[in-house]
């Protein structure tokens, strides 16, 4: 009887290793058709962001130094999340920055707001670090940020796509290719899984690194 219930668990087994990989849809996402690398770059990171996420603020640091490290696009965008009070107005200061002043300032201004995240607790806490954030560059904050809804619209796009994905959670940080994806779920595990995606899409030539927040 042992015997026969150790061949049954033999068998359970090499069964298991013949099954093909699950696909991504089966792990609870939805619409992924956006999830590839943008041309001429055979890998790249695709990430969505909540600037009031404290795990957000730990993949920062780490995901900005891969990229710069492999010399790979970044293409993020925002999904704040429904439960956090002043998130999605924190992506819209930085939507503005990026139009109004540089992309270089909007992430200077990400990188800020997650070093002192924790010292922000609402609203008016944000306008008041973002209007401190502003004159220690020399500049002014305007009264209204974004009269026209400009940039509020681009982060509900964000959002949206988010959701056509099937988000739950923040940072969501997937490692594209033009052959599919696969997500991040843990960043201290980024570094290896690039190397993986690398080896097995070389680059024809080398790009410099770009970080793209998309406008819709």
């Amino acid at each position: 009887m042992r015997l026969i219930t150790m061949n049954r668990i033999v068998l359970a087994a090499a069964l298991l290793l013949a099954l093909p990989a699950i696909p991504a849809l089966a792990q609870g996402f939805k619409d992924t058709s956006m999830l590839r690398a943008p041309a001429g770059s055979p890998v790249a990171i695709y990430e969505f962001e909540d600037l009031e996420c404290p795990a957000c603020s730990h993949a920062f640091p780490i995901v900005h130094a891969a990229v710069d490290k492999y010399k790979i696009p970044l293409l993020r965008h925002d999904f704040p999340l429904r439960m956090h009070v002043w998130s999605f107005d924190a992506a819209v200061i930085a939507r503005y920055i990026q139009d109004k002043i540089s992309p270089q300032a909007a992430e200077e201004y990400r990188r800020a707001v997650f070093a002192n995240q924790i010292s922000i607790a609402s609203k008016e806490d944000l306008n008041g670090f973002t209007q401190k954030y502003f004159q220690s560059h020399g500049r002014v904050m305007p009264f209204v940020i974004d009269p026209n809804g400009l940039f509020a619209a681009e982060v509900h796009a964000d959002q949206t796509l988010g959701e056509r994905v099937g988000l739950t959670k923040t940072p969501t940080i997937f490692i594209v290719t033009h052959k599919g994806f696969v997500e991040v779920n843990d960043v201290t595990q980024l570094y290896a899984m690039l190397d993986t995606a690398i080896a097995e899409n070389p680059a024809p030539a080398t790009a410099k690194p770009k970080t793209t927040t998309a406008k819709r």
